[in-house]
């Protein structure tokens, strides 16, 4: 097939996959390129997701099938896009690719792991526990190929690992590699960080051990997550029995995020559920703003409000404190419907964090017009390139697979504008 029939796609988490499979399978070469050594981005880090509440690994292992049955599917982990020129139907691309230090021959024993003497803190757990330098990110990750993290790993002067490996799959000498592509279109589809809720110096984030982010409490709820699925406090691993959940932590604040996530309410409401079944006799007290569960989601809210043991409590939370000898936390709130301000204490506190486009922090061209915020504006775009997803403004998964999907058959159009 013709080198201008490629298309790009920058990420490989829902929406890029998306976007790669349809453009795959309707028969035109799609290059993945993801910056982490895994697929799946974000929605490998949930426990479940809208609108079915079933684990992402439903999702995410249809889309890795598809890919291994389309040869038209390629990808490069650890990657990064250094540069793109051209015009559509013809655009040049140089990715960097980092080493992974582990060849094709890993066969995901686990060797190397054991035998690694060094251990990190987990970024798949947002830090929420350790693994080691020598790891795999979680039991059913894609591609299911052991990395070497080399911000961590001792190198030659130890290579453990490498004793270790029987399959010879281990190689500490790997350099990183330079690719160059000519594609006919590119996706934009790098996906979205959690807010720095450091720097939310109130609500103890960072401080506190018992005041967790939205997305550790996925990863406690996971059964591949720190905890094995049970929903444990941090600095004791006690039941958790009374929570309470912080909405718009740092968002629609103009010294923050001014803008609403769209998704952390109905993360809370969700995450509530999740403790009430595990532990019926459990308390969930969620404090907000404004409750926002747009189109059919409203029902779910109707359905998790009128559970008597979770309270829905609006008025903005002013401090969290911690208790020094009991580790519980205790959250300082008005009660705007009541008329007054509320003190009361909780095993675990959840700060609903908002959603930060990557590009925030990491922009992807020079030429490509961002919002003060860092979304893309799709207006400034070259025809040919096209952002999707969180890229544009915050939106759940199954709006994020729509937009992909759409954007696929644009790109298609694109590739085949040759010039």
């Amino acid at each position: 097939m013709a080198e201008n029939k490629k298309v790009l796609i920058i990420g490989g988490g829902m929406s890029g996959l998306t976007a790669a499979i349809e453009a795959a399978e309707a028969g035109n070469n799609a290059v993945i390129v993801e910056k982490t050594p895994f697929l799946g981005g974000r929605v490998a880090q949930l426990n479940k997701y809208f609108p079915k509440l079933c684990p992402p690994n439903c999702g995410l292992e249809i889309n890795f099938k598809r890919m291994k049955n389309n040869a038209d599917v390629t990808f490069y982990t650890l990657a990064e896009v250094e540069k793109i020129s051209g015009e559509e139907g013809n655009y040049d691309v140089t990715i960097k690719v980092k080493p992974r230090y582990v060849n094709d021959k890993c066969v995901g024993c686990n060797a190397c792991s054991e035998a690694c003497p060094v251990e990190m803190p987990n970024e798949f757990n947002f830090g929420l526990d350790k693994t080691k330098a020598a790891y795999i990110a979680h039991n059913q990750a894609f591609p299911f190929t052991y990395v070497i993290d080399d911000r961590h790993c001792k190198g030659a002067s130890c290579a453990k690992c490498v004793d270790a490996c029987k399959y010879d799959a281990i190689k500490l000498d790997m350099k990183p590699e330079t690719v160059n592509l000519n594609v006919g279109a590119i996706v934009l589809a790098t996906g979205w960080d959690l807010y720095d809720t450091s720097r939310l110096d109130i609500l103890g984030a960072g401080k506190i051990q018992n005041v967790v982010t939205n997305m550790q409490m996925e990863r406690i709820a996971s059964p591949n997550g720190p905890t094995a699925g049970k929903i444990l406090r941090p600095s004791d691993g006690k039941e958790v029995k009374n929570i309470a959940f912080v909405q718009c932590a740092g968002s629609r604040d103009e010294n923050h995020l001014p803008y609403c996530s769209f998704i952390c309410c109905m993360a809370s409401l969700k995450q509530a559920t999740y403790l009430r079944e595990q532990y019926p006799d459990s308390k969930a007290q969620i404090f907000y703003i404004d409750i926002r569960t747009p189109g059919r989601y409203e029902q779910f809210y109707w359905k998790v409000k009128d559970d008597p043991n979770v309270t829905l409590t609006k008025g903005k939370v002013a401090k969290i404190t911690e208790d020094p000898s009991t580790k519980d936390v205790t959250v300082e709130a008005e009660d705007i419907i009541a008329g007054k301000k509320i003190k009361a204490k909780f095993d675990m506190v959840v700060l609903a964090a908002g959603m930060v486009p990557s590009t925030k922090n990491s922009k992807i061209s020079d030429d490509i017009s961002y919002t003060p915020d860092g979304f893309v504006v799709p207006s400034s775009l070259k025809k040919g390139i096209y952002a999707v997803g969180t890229l544009k403004s915050p939106v759940d998964v199954a709006k994020s697979v729509q937009d992909a999907t759409g954007v696929a058959i644009k790109s298609i159009q694109s590739a085949r504008r040759s010039k």
